[in-house]
């Protein structure tokens, strides 16, 4: 399976202000683009999960930071991970980089919550927990050296 997806992005004019800088909740939009890509890449496509399988993944919490501003037609790379899945949870990871220096814009992560349409968590189905699983990105060994 795949370790993160890149999905690429061109700062549209509307989403800047004056100056050309890009305002601040648009990199969460961009989060959803790549969460979204990387699922299809895994082979997983979010509506038919909603359709046939009554799965939605609500966003429960959001994080952002920002190290440097993008600007008006650069092109952006949106590399997203799956940090974590569990039964009723999926936390992804990204980051935010300018496509022509390598640069890292920002990075951030999102937890998500498995829901039927009710509104009420449920757990994931085991054919999606199965290629979450097998995405879920490996961790930095943080032992002592």
């Amino acid at each position: 399976m795949i370790e993160y997806h890149d999905a690429i992005v061109r700062v549209r004019y509307a989403e800047t202000d004056q100056m050309g800088v890009v305002y601040h909740a648009n990199y969460l939009i961009w989060f959803e683009v790549g969460r979204v890509e990387l699922m299809r890449a895994a082979g997983l496509e979010y509506k038919r999960m909603e359709i046939e399988d009554d799965c939605h993944i609500v966003v429960a919490d959001a994080h952002c930071r920002y190290h440097q501003s993008a600007l008006y037609d650069e092109v952006l790379r949106v590399r997203t991970r799956i940090a974590e899945s569990r039964n009723r949870i999926v936390k992804f990871s990204y980051e935010v980089i300018r496509d022509a220096d390598g640069k890292v814009l920002a990075n951030g992560e999102t937890t998500h919550v498995i829901c039927g349409s009710n509104g009420r968590p449920k757990l994931l189905p085991e054919k999606y927990r199965k290629v979450f699983d097998l995405l879920v990105a490996p961790q930095p060994d943080r032992s002592p050296a």
